[in-house]
């Protein structure tokens, strides 16, 4: 049934023996109520109350509404629903439509923002189609929702009762918020059955537990207790002995104990030893047999009407129970007036014109009476009145999982709409339950294999070993259309990709290229054969794919996605083996052109994310800064907010580190780790950020910092994945290896590493240092073996021809090699530097040649170069090199001069005059002339401009031209 706002129906009375529960309520009222002057924050919270049915929890929810209220405090309130588990949401939707239902279209769609296209579904709102969002996506929508109107309604109580019966998905999304409510003008009061909460509740279970004192456990009444409520029922004169036996056959529950006093008042008794016998019939007629004995006598159309009631679920439009009852809407309006009198149904109505039953044990009670195939007739039949009342294909299929499997065509399109809404609600795990149900109908056989897809892409977020299962299967079914086959082939990649089996995902997509007669499909599946055996660690001949790719593509002009693909994997492939910049450059625009979608559900996000690095590698990171934001933004417009968002993120940082604003990159990477770490089985999203942050905390000079995220990961580099990651893990953990000093494990680790990707052919220094570091680890014990490593990696960058890795490996030789020799060495690789966005590089080579000139006693050359590296490591937030700038200036008995500029991205006058002559083509010279500085000067200023714009000479006019224009 549609979802309705929840009010008490418990008769208001004075709650005996709850004294500590309502402190407690009164307590956190108090807290959520902010003083007048402002001082203290209003503060919410999290409180429970448990205990088994009957207990009362309804009646001190019904309190808590009652004092919130006197406070001026916004109630909201929702229950879960024994027959409602399997409504996805429907707990959140109790929650929020009352107040969104006051808004016209406009007002909410301007409350909900950018959040609607990805909201609107689990709210049960009308939406556009947008695509699938994952859970992830959604529970971050519901968290900014909730948010907003904690803001707007301050102070805003939620009362969530029967929480044990919630669905899933609602229980899921409050475990993940709960915690946020501290900072929020928020309480949350929740009550619920804690032996009837499912097991997939036990994280919310932890998080109630957690927080002290809570829950509050509810205990039965005392005999005391018992005897009061009688006797202000049936008077004083109630005897001992009657109220001692009213508690023995109640046993303190407060819900048969109000009952049956309210009972002994309708029939007048007085309480005596002669009432007793009447008593006991009363007691054993509040529920169970009793209760269903009661209602027999209310007559069978009563009797039919209710079981209907009882099958729409709590609460129920009156119409649709009259219609399913097979009665007249007299004979239905005269049921619902006994059902009242008898204290069945609720006295007055619920919100929206429906009814409710009493209490919880009444409607269940009712529900598990009515004989099983009844039952299956009234779902079966409430299944088509729901959908024709407009409820939609999700509220009526609901009700199809309780009837048996007949072959029905109709159940099976009913079926599959609602877990397509499912998807679109970002509820996976209902949609799952739901198709399975339809192939159990089963479906046509010419819709198997559809249906078989859409199981799988329920399952994909779940378990990805059973997605395996049913496209497998899928694909055995006969006549299968192109377009869909290619689709499910795509599908299962991507899951085998998932389930740690990367070459098997090469394999099936390079079988199905041979198989396919379509050519665009089979470019397709070259380009997941590709994607899939370049990401895979064990690849067997990746020379012999590279020249296939080499060879598709050069005939190839990016016309279609497919084409663009394949390009894209051409411009990823060439900057592994080290290909000149150039070439790389050319093939990323070139798949660039015509565009690339990061959200295209049947390619993935895989080669747009390679092609916007590939130009990070290429001293390009403002045009990959680019890429990835607009990429990111449309994850987020649709949604996708787990892995891919996490990886996002993480590689915007890892951009933001090459730049050398390491600062920043912290920042990105944490944020894209925390991400990461919430989404389920995102284990190599997590690998992408522990290694770009340890690299970044290195370079700050955190080395515990470095080592605690290492160790809080302990597969990070002592294991080799079996899909490509980068940086790669175990270059990244000799890195800390190098930094604690352990040299020789470094040694060895990068040994392995440097073997690994020789094999590949995959030698370019930019995208891995791994001769880099080698070099370092072995020049204390084999100085001549690591000058002709560090002198190998210099080829190589030279041979790639960005300026950022060419300074790079020209100062790890100059490093090793060390003596007069090196100061070349440094020179070069400050020019080199100079001309690229490597700030923190730049930065290394300067304090580095400064050491080294000081060390040849050149001291005014040493303080002009250890200043300007001082001045670059702590613009880049490099604590630990910015120290050591100093302690070298201090050791040649230099005092460092006040720093000249503090991190910015804005250009002084000077450098936007020097970068526009130069953007202009005027050699350096000319430049120096007309801003009056020495050529080295104007250097130093364009290498400046470099780093701010994150640019190099080639694209430094259109950087300027993204630049604001100067005032005057």
């Amino acid at each position: 049934m549609a979802p309705a706002s929840r009010q008490s129906i418990t008769h208001s009375r004075p709650l005996f023996e709850r004294q500590r529960e309502l402190e407690a309520l009164d307590a956190a009222l108090s807290k959520l109520r902010a003083p007048a002057h402002g001082v203290t924050p209003s503060r919410g919270g999290l409180l429970a109350f448990t205990g088994a049915g009957g207990m009362g929890k309804t009646a001190l929810l019904s309190a808590a509404r009652a004092r919130a209220t006197a406070h001026g405090f916004t109630v909201l309130s929702g229950r879960g629903g024994e027959t409602e588990q399997d409504l996805a949401f429907r707990l959140v939707r109790q929650l929020v439509q009352p107040t969104l239902a006051k808004l016209d279209e406009a007002e909410l769609r301007a409350f909900l923002g950018s959040w609607y296209p990805i909201v609107a579904t689990a709210l049960g709102l009308e939406a556009a189609d947008n695509g699938l969002p994952d859970p992830t996506g959604v529970r971050d929508g519901l968290d900014w929702v909730m948010t907003r109107l904690s803001v707007k309604k301050a102070p805003l109580v939620l009362l969530l009762d029967d929480l044990h019966w919630a669905d899933l998905e609602s229980l899921s999304w409050l475990t993940s918020f709960a915690p946020r409510v501290a900072d929020l003008p928020l309480l949350i009061i929740a009550a619920y059955r804690p032996a009837d909460l499912p097991p997939e509740a036990s994280e919310f279970r932890s998080l109630v537990e957690d927080h002290g004192s809570r829950p509050y456990a509810l205990a039965p009444l005392s005999a005391g207790a018992v005897a009061r409520i009688v006797r202000e029922e049936v008077g004083e004169q109630a005897e001992d002995e009657f109220c001692t036996e009213c508690y023995s056959a109640t046993g303190g529950s407060p819900f048969e104990t109000v009952e049956l006093a309210l009972g002994l008042a309708e029939r007048k008794l007085k309480g005596t030893r002669d009432d007793l016998p009447a008593m006991r019939d009363l007691a054993a007629a509040v529920k169970g047999p009793g209760l269903l004995d009661r209602l027999q006598r209310l007559g069978t159309t009563t009797v039919r009407f209710t079981h209907a009631a009882a099958v729409l679920g709590s609460p129920f439009r009156p119409d649709i129970a009259t219609t399913l009852a097979a009665v007249g809407s007299q004979a239905a309006a005269e049921a619902v007036e006994k059902l009242r009198a008898a204290r069945i149904l609720a006295e007055g109505e619920a919100p929206g014109g429906e009814l409710d039953f009493a209490h919880p044990i009444i409607a269940t009670t009712i529900y598990r009476s009515i004989p099983a195939h009844y039952r299956s007739g009234f779902h079966n039949s409430a299944a088509v009145a729901i959908r024709a009342a407009g409820y939609g294909p999700a509220a009526a299929a609901r009700h199809l999982l309780e009837v048996p499997c007949e072959g029905k065509p109709e159940a099976v399109e009913s079926l599959r709409e609602a877990a397509y809404e499912y998807l679109r609600a970002g509820a996976p795990e209902a949609a799952r339950k739901l198709l399975t149900r339809a192939l159990q109908e089963p479906p046509l056989p010419e819709q198997r294999a559809g249906l078989l897809h859409e199981l799988a892409g329920a399952t994909f977020l779940i378990e990805p070993t059973a997605t395996v299962s049913h496209l497998r299967e899928a694909l055995a079914e006969p006549e299968l259309d192109p377009e869909l086959r290619a689709s499910i082939v795509y599908r299962l990649t991507q899951a085998l990709a998932h389930t740690d089996r990367m070459s098997e995902a090469a394999t099936v997509a390079e079988q199905e290229a041979h198989k396919t007669t379509h050519p665009r499909i089979r470019m397709r599946m070259q380009a997941d054969h590709f994607v899939w055996s370049m990401s895979n660690t064990d690849e067997t001949d990746s020379s012999a794919r590279s020249r296939r790719l080499t060879r598709l593509a050069e005939r190839l002009t990016g016309r279609n996605p497919e084409e663009r693909w394949i390009l894209g994997l051409r411009a990823w492939d060439s900057l592994l083996r080290g290909e000149p910049r150039r070439a790389v450059l050319r093939h990323a625009e070139n798949a660039l052109r015509g565009g690339m979608s990061w959200t295209d559900e049947n390619r993935g996000f895989e080669v747009p994310v390679s092609v916007a690095l590939a130009f990070m590698y290429c001293d390009q990171p403002r045009r990959a800064e680019e890429l990835f934001t607009k990429g990111m933004a449309e994850c987020e417009s649709k949604g996708w907010r787990g892995s891919h968002l996490a990886l996002g993120q993480t590689l915007f940082g890892y951009i933001r580190y090459r730049r050398g604003n390491l600062i920043e990159a912290e920042h990105w990477v944490r944020q894209g780790l925390r991400t990461a770490e919430r989404v389920e089985g995102a284990v190599p999203a997590q690998w992408f950020a522990v290694g770009v942050l340890i690299q970044t905390l290195l370079a700050r000079g955190r080395i515990l910092a470095a080592r605690r995220i290492a160790d809080e990961h302990p597969e990070y580099g002592r294991v080799v994945p079996s899909a490509v990651i980068y940086p790669d893990p175990r270059t990244v953990y000799a890195e800390l290896l190098l930094a604690e000093n352990r040299r020789a494990e470094a040694a060895q680790l990068l040994t392995e590493v440097g073997d690994w990707l020789d094999g590949r052919d995959w030698r370019n220094p930019s995208w891995c240092p791994w001769r880099l570091d080698l070099a370092a680890a072995l020049a204390r014990t084999a100085p001549e073996r690591a000058v002709r490593v560090a002198r190998e990696a210099v080829t190589y960058a030279r041979d790639f021809g960005a300026a950022s890795v060419i300074g790079q490996a020209l100062r790890a030789e100059a490093e090793v090699t060390g003596g007069r020799a090196a100061l070349e060495l440094y020179a070069e690789a400050v020019e080199h530097l100079e001309q690229s966005p490597s700030a923190y590089e730049l930065a290394r080579a300067l304090v580095g040649h400064g050491a080294a000139l000081a060390r040849d006693g050149r001291l005014h050359d040493a303080a002009d170069r250890l200043y300007q590296g001082l001045e670059v490591a702590v613009h880049c937030g490099a604590e630990a090199l910015a120290a050591r700038a100093r302690e070298e200036l201090s050791t040649a008995g230099l005092r460092p001069l006040p720093l000249r500029y503090a991190q910015t991205d804005t250009l002084t006058g000077h450098e936007r005059r020097a970068a526009e002559l130069t953007a202009q083509g005027h050699p350096v010279a000319v430049v120096a002339k007309e801003l009056h500085l020495t050529e080295q000067g104007v250097r130093q200023l364009l290498s400046a401009v470099y780093r701010k714009l994150g640019t190099d000479p080639a694209g430094l006019s259109e950087a300027l031209e993204a630049l604001p224009r100067p005032r005057g």
